[in-house]
Parts: structure tokens; sequence; C-alpha cells
């Protein structure tokens, strides 16, 4: 519901996802980053498309491996990206998982690090 169920989004709350994710997922970074979103949430201000977004996603990390790989898989095929990219799978959120837990304020530094690095759109 919060992002709409053609990963729309809903403007200054929650972000576009259609479009966005498959580009996201096309480093092995951003691949990390978006396993590191479901798992342990993200808090704080960010800006997409242009606009601030002060929206909180909650962690997802009681889902198992697969269902995050799967939700990650659906994301990906949200029309508004035309390059096919690797499906996620439970043993690449099961790597991400052993790294520890994150706080919701660190996923965002680490997003803040992908958006500088020019892998987050």
């Amino acid at each position: 519901m919060c992002h709409q169920a053609a990963g729309t989004g809903l403007p200054g709350q929650f972000p576009r996802l259609a479009g966005r994710v498959p580009k996201i997922a096309a480093s092995p970074d951003g691949r990390r980053y978006l396993a590191l979103v479901l798992i342990n949430g993200l808090y704080g201000p960010i800006t997409v498309d242009g606009k601030a977004i002060n929206g909180v996603m909650p962690a997802a990390g009681s889902l198992t491996d697969q269902a995050i790989a799967d939700v990650l898989n659906h994301v990906m095929t949200l029309p508004g990206h035309a390059k096919k990219i690797a499906p996620f799978t439970a043993a690449e959120i099961a790597a991400v998982r052993a790294s520890g837990r994150k706080s919701g304020n660190a996923v965002a530094a680490e997003r803040s690090r992908l958006v500088a690095a020019k892998l987050i759109p």
C-alpha cells in the first residue's frame, strides 16, 4: 500500500519504486543496499526524483530470506525498466543478513554513499 500497487509511490511520503529498483539492483552494492532496506528498514529524509521524502520504511527482517528475495524480484518486474537484471536469491539475502543488524539510520547512510557514487538514481 505504501509504494502503491504499481510502484508509483506517494509524493512526500513513499518513493517511486517502478523503474528505480532494477537500476539500483544493477550493481553489487545496490543489491546489498536493497536487501538491507528490507531487512533493517530505512529512516530519515531522502530525495527521490528531485523531491524530498520524509517517511519511514519499516524493517521486514522477520520475513524469510526467500520471501525478501521474492519481494525484491516482484518489484523489479514493475514497469519502467527494460534491462533484465538477475533475480535475487535467498542465498544472496542470507549473506546480507549474516553481515549483522544495522540501524535504519545506518542504512540511510549507506544510501547516501550510493547516491554520491551515482548507484542510486
